[in-house]
């Protein structure tokens, strides 16, 4: 019986492979459940079409321009002041805080990603694990959600709202 010598194999170790695949995965998962960021810093949900139009951010008034290339959703007159419309195949609940200013934001709850229906004056309620959100700003009305609903963005043109 002879002796060889083993030589090592090169490439990546174990745990660049592992590194890499894992990296992947977390940016598949990502893109597939979280949302990503336009220039202006709003969040749009996978699937919702990007730009195209005036927006309204999170924190912004409505916008009147025309030019909208997302699905027609409702007209102006069909979003109550002080509260909101859910949209389920959108994905998306359109509100109006004060008279003639539109926001929208994502009906997935921000903590186990649960689509919401449920929606009562101003407060769209998550019934997998009791989280509620304001309509009025995104915000986290009771837990245990920790972060805002992403805000989507709409378009408002005479009277009607289209996603952007």
């Amino acid at each position: 019986m002879t002796s060889e010598s083993v030589q090592p194999v090169s490439g990546p170790s174990r745990r660049t492979v592992v590194a890499a695949v894992g990296a992947a995965g977390l940016a598949a998962a990502l893109t597939a459940c979280g949302s990503d960021d336009d220039a202006s810093g709003s969040a749009t949900e996978q699937g919702a079409p990007a730009g195209g139009g005036a927006s309204t951010e999170a924190g912004g008034g409505s916008s009147t321009e025309a030019g909208g290339g997302g699905a027609a959703l409702a007209k102006t007159a069909d979003i109550p002041e002080g509260s909101g419309k859910v949209f389920s195949d959108e994905k998306v609940v359109v509100s109006q805080p004060t008279a003639g200013d539109y926001k929208a934001f994502s009906t997935i709850c921000t903590h186990q990603n649960c689509p919401m229906t449920d929606l009562k004056e101003d407060t769209l309620s998550c019934a997998c694990h009791g989280s509620q959100f304001s309509v009025l700003d995104g915000s986290v009305k009771k837990g245990p959600a920790t972060q805002p609903l992403a805000a989507k963005e709409i378009s408002v043109a005479g009277d009607s709202i289209t996603l952007a």
